[in-house]
């Protein structure tokens, strides 16, 4: 439903030559090529660097590109909802969330959610904190998940569960017997951290400092799988997480989760967040009750097993 100008533009914006956008459109290229000087000259701007290897957006280039991407997505999302009215619960439900959230518990929720409600499908985006933030506040999903040290502004928090840092580490480690870990006895392993930045990692550095320690990380990545696998495969390797990121994989990998003794880990927030004053389809009505409940039971659990260690 672009425009042709629109069209052409992003055609050669995705795929860096106007040739490949001509044989993708079945439009000549010198065509492709007159629309785009005339959206250009339009806009009092130009949009395409024209270099011999291909077209390289500039910067009003790329704010374009964006923003015909979102309307697209926009669109779609649109489309599928119409089309979902002549079918009894058929519905795409868009989901946000940070990485940690990716990894094992949101695919398994999902999954669970598919066998009771098949005709609901899913559209699910990974971002970092801010990401998902400003995706949940523009309204550009209809549920976020994401660990917060702050209540976030212009959001409605649906439901939240505390969700400290903690060591996860193989069920052998050295470190699993021992009655309490401070954080100056993770010294002696290798250590394994996301990138600074996220909230993880901010709380975590923020725990050494107080504590008056240092600890250089042996592997760092902003890939959590990437972390989880080095960790795996390190019979000594120790890395740091919530228990919501690996509630049901730590288990059946051999791996453990342990407290450690500092309180400044324990500040961090496992939320589900939704637009503000934004009418709920069903769908996502009846997948926030779902997921709620799952997670409530989930946490409970964990909870009942870490008093009893």
């Amino acid at each position: 439903m672009l425009s042709n100008e629109l069209r052409y533009f992003f055609a050669v914006a995705t795929t860096g030559s106007l040739s490949t956008a001509s044989e993708q459109l079945y439009v000549a290229g010198s065509a492709i090529s007159r629309q785009i000087h005339k959206l250009e000259t339009r806009l009092g701007v130009t949009l395409f660097e024209r270099h011999s290897r291909g077209m390289v957006l500039t910067d009003a280039g790329q704010i374009l590109a964006n923003h015909v991407r979102k309307s697209m997505r926009d669109m779609e999302f649109a489309m599928a909802e119409i089309q979902g009215l002549k079918a009894v619960r058929k519905a795409l439900v868009r989901i946000a969330c940070t990485e940690g959230m990716a990894f094992d518990l949101l695919p398994g929720i999902l999954a669970r959610f598919r066998q009771q409600h098949p005709a609901v499908s899913f559209d699910l985006q990974v971002g970092t904190a801010m990401q998902v933030a400003e995706w949940v506040r523009r309204s550009d999903c209809d549920v976020a998940f994401q660990f917060s040290l702050a209540p976030e502004r212009d959001v409605e928090i649906i439901a939240a569960w505390p969700a400290p840092v903690l060591l996860l580490l193989a069920d052998e480690h050295a470190l699993v017997s021992q009655p309490g870990v401070a954080m100056e006895d993770l010294h002696r392993y290798p250590l394994v951290l996301p990138e600074a930045g996220t909230t993880l990692r901010q709380l975590f550095d923020l725990s050494c400092r107080m504590a008056g320690t240092f600890l250089e990380p042996a592997f760092s990545s902003n890939n959590f799988a990437a972390l989880y696998g080095f960790t795996r495969h390190t019979p000594d390797a120790l890395t740091v997480c919530s228990h919501f990121s690996v509630l049901w994989r730590a288990k059946q990998d051999g791996m453990t989760l342990k407290a450690i003794n500092n309180s400044s880990l324990s500040q961090r927030t496992l939320q589900i967040q939704v637009p503000g004053s934004k009418h709920r389809p069903a769908a996502v009505n009846t997948f926030l009750e779902l997921t709620t409940r799952e997670l409530d039971r989930e946490h409970n659990q964990w909870m009942a097993e870490l008093t009893q260690a």
